[in-house]
């Protein structure tokens, strides 16, 4: 099997098991969960997204990995990481938190399929391995889960909420 090959099954293989695992454990809880509570727990997750520097990072990555694809993830990762970041920081200030909310899943949700555009554009999946070296687990490991959750947050925040009339 070509290296191309494998990572593209790695990729549909980290969805398939991301969403099986989604479906039965996380979406059932999010979906009960109060929306801001959900969100934040989204924007958690989602904080983390400085780790996404990591493909600027001399010596972790391959040495020819095409700028194109290593500073836009690299920086649209760490933006989308800070404005989730944020979000939590302004919790109490609920208008700043929901601005932040859409914020980082615009940016970030943005963020990865332009990362998908400029990996294939510049040839990243024919050379992987050398490419990406130990930041391979990234676009198959954690990359479903965060396109995942951020189609989550926006059915979340879209979905029509009710309100329970109070009785007098």
């Amino acid at each position: 099997m070509s290296p191309e090959f494998i990572f593209q099954l790695h990729l549909v293989l980290g969805y398939v098991a991301w969403l099986l695992c989604f479906r039965v454990y996380v979406w059932p809880r999010l979906k009960s969960m109060d929306p801001f509570e959900a969100q934040r727990a989204i924007a958690t997750l989602h904080s983390f997204r400085f780790f996404g520097l990591v493909f600027i990072l001399p010596g972790v990555v391959g040495p020819d990995l095409p700028a194109s694809f290593a500073v836009f993830a690299a920086y649209g990762d760490f933006a989308t990481g800070v404005l989730a970041m944020l979000a939590l920081l302004t919790a109490r200030l609920r208008p700043l938190f929901w601005l932040f909310v859409v914020a980082f899943n615009l940016v970030g949700v943005t963020d990865l399929i332009l990362d998908y555009y400029h990996a294939i554009q510049s040839d990243v999946p024919a050379r992987v391995g050398e490419l990406l070296g130990a930041t391979y687990a990234i676009p198959v490991i954690y990359v479903p889960v965060l396109m995942i959750t951020h189609v989550s947050a926006f059915y979340l925040l879209l979905r029509p909420q009710f309100r329970v009339a109070r009785s007098y």
